[in-house]
């Protein structure tokens, strides 16, 4: 089956970290841009992050730039999310999908996976 497979969220306090894990099942991921987003209850889907293919680009919602980092271990087939300095705004539900080019936008984007549960509370 061809999919990514989140794993790595769970509860944390205000301004702790999480490493979020995307790995990639029936494909090679390093062929294809990979992006991070997120969904909280209420709230359309938002572009978090993505990486490029082609030579590691990265790019981040002004939202979380300077707190959270996208990384991608091609020899594991897979891309991760370090999150940082978390705040109360953080928590929702984080996806990763693979796109044919780097966009914050999720329309371009497939193999979306079932997605992993973050909380931020004390």
């Amino acid at each position: 089956q061809v999919q990514f497979v989140e794993s790595g969220g769970t509860l944390v306090q205000p301004g702790g970290s999480l490493r979020l894990s995307c790995a990639a099942s029936g494909f090679r991921s390093e062929d294809y841009a990979v992006g991070w987003f997120r969904q909280a209850p209420g709230k359309e889907r938002e572009g978090v992050s993505c990486i490029s293919a082609s030579d590691g680009s990265t790019y981040y919602a002004d939202s979380v730039k300077g707190r959270f980092t996208i990384s991608r271990d091609n020899a594991k087939n897979t891309v991760y999310l370090q999150m940082n300095s978390l705040k109360p705004e953080d928590p929702a539900v984080y996806y990763c999908a693979a796109s044919l080019y780097p966009t914050l936008g999720e329309k371009p984007y497939d193999y979306w996976g079932q997605g992993t549960q973050v909380t931020v509370s004390s």
